[in-house]
């Protein structure tokens, strides 16, 4: 038995080392960039979401929105609500966000369990601060964000063309109802 233990443990550590360090990856699909010049005190505030990839945090969710707002130490509160049509009953989700590097580019991670960080990349927004395209730190995670609960067509086209490029598969998107 004393054998089997010398060997789980540093391979349970090392399994759970592995986690860690992917799952604390802040990165960004590889050919996308984060918007650069980016201004987050326009970025805050709330935010409606118009499309999602399904992914088990937002299953059965609409009427989702993010709320953004910034913390004494500088880091960005993340408030994160939806309606669970299944379950019949409101969640949310408190959590931080931290820019990977600089303020002007619109590379951060964000965490709702800590120390778990994941990828949060605006990789596209239009001058006005009223629509945002969204990528995760793989092609699994894509949001398209409206400041309000619908978003123009050419902006929609826009969106998708880019995500397309970059490899995502914009038929699975999930497209967010509205209507509470």
């Amino acid at each position: 038995m004393k054998t089997f233990q010398k060997i789980a443990v540093p391979v349970t550590l090392g399994v759970l080392g592995l986690i860690l360090y992917h799952s604390c990856s802040a990165g960004i699909p590889k050919g996308a960039k984060a918007v650069s010049n980016f201004d987050a005190k326009k970025y805050l505030g709330r935010w409606y979401e118009i499309a999602r990839f399904d992914y088990r945090f937002e299953r059965n969710m609409d009427n989702v929105t993010a709320e953004y707002s910034e913390n004494p130490n500088g880091s960005i509160r993340v408030s994160n609500k939806g309606y669970n049509y299944v379950k019949k009953e409101w969640k949310e989700a408190i959590g931080e966000a931290r820019f990977v590097k600089d303020k002007t580019e619109a590379r951060l991670k964000v965490s709702f369990f800590k120390p778990v960080w994941a990828g949060y990349n605006v990789i596209d927004i239009d001058e006005d601060y009223q629509y945002a395209l969204v990528a995760g730190s793989s092609l699994k995670y894509l949001w398209i964000l409206s400041r309000t609960t619908t978003i123009p067509e050419s902006i929609r086209q826009r969106f998708l063309e880019k995500a397309k490029k970059l490899g995502y598969k914009t038929d699975e998107l999930i497209w967010v109802k509205h209507n509470q």
